[in-house]
């Protein structure tokens, strides 16, 4: 499997940072994955859905650690080539 394309939306919040779609092998799109800045730098949240007891639910993820780690590095890197010119804001180290 390949992310084929990343279309990042930036938005100007606390800790929400963009929100992100995403094509796999030109031919399956998932939308509204986020960009967040958390406590150790910049990570994805995958598409989630609020249940009636006020949890959230993950409506598509990725079902190994290699896949997210994969869909994460195309997510955070698209990000930054958005937002380049935005001072180095939101970079980290990791």
């Amino acid at each position: 499997m390949e992310v084929t394309e990343v279309k990042v939306f930036p938005v100007e919040e606390d800790k929400l940072k963009a929100y992100v779609t995403i094509t796999l092998d030109d031919c399956f799109v998932v939308r509204d994955l986020k960009v967040i800045r958390g406590t150790s730098g910049l990570f994805v949240s995958m598409p989630s859905k609020k249940r009636r007891d006020g949890t959230y639910k993950d409506v598509a993820h990725p079902l190994n650690s290699e896949t997210r780690r994969m869909i994460e590095e195309r997510i955070i890197a698209a990000y930054r080539e958005v937002t380049a010119g935005d001072a180095g804001q939101d970079r980290d180290d990791g």
